[in-house]
């Protein structure tokens, strides 16, 4: 059974939380001693987008962690309130400087023991002008033969890069 974060105190009334198995089969809880709020580790969503630019795929080169220095298609985490779809066309432009139109969804991605849940579109380009930003170390584009297989930051990146070209799973 997984432990859960070292949260220490209660969102609600800052008294002592306690891990407790609730229910058998499920994994440990947080507990508030004093009120009995159970604080639930929900995932945290985040979206992406695959898309084609100037003959190939555009990847971001990552300037943070984890997985500094890896590859990854534009994307992040989406925002407490925002869609999926608005937070993916963000973290496109933030990422890359440009502006894309979502054509389908790829697909949702998770792993087990990975808080992380990736929702990936696929799109193409509308505008913009390609550049970088603090969190990148460099963005450009691939042939998807020379896509670096074995330089990609995260499982969820190559399944996405896989369906997306229509590839067998690796991962």
């Amino acid at each position: 059974m997984t432990e859960p974060p070292d949260y220490r105190f209660c969102p609600r009334c800052g008294n002592r939380l306690d891990s407790r198995v609730l229910k058998i089969g499920e994994p440990l809880r947080l507990v508030c001693q004093a009120c009995a709020f159970v604080f639930f580790l929900d995932p945290k969503v985040a979206t992406g987008v695959v898309f084609s630019y100037d003959g190939g795929i555009l990847l971001v080169q990552r300037a943070i962690h984890p997985s500094y220095g890896k590859w990854v298609f534009p994307g992040g985490y989406v925002d407490r309130g925002e869609t999926l779809e608005a937070a993916a066309l963000r973290e496109v432009r933030e990422e890359s400087g440009l502006a894309v139109r979502l054509t389908r969804l790829l697909g949702v991605y998770s792993h087990p023991g990975n808080p992380v849940i990736v929702v990936a579109y696929a799109g193409e380009v509308t505008g913009g002008a390609l550049a970088i930003d603090a969190e990148s170390l460099a963005v450009r584009p691939f042939p998807s033969s020379e896509i670096p297989w074995d330089q990609l930051a995260f499982p969820s990146t190559e399944q996405v890069l896989q369906d997306y070209l229509g590839l067998p799973r690796t991962a």
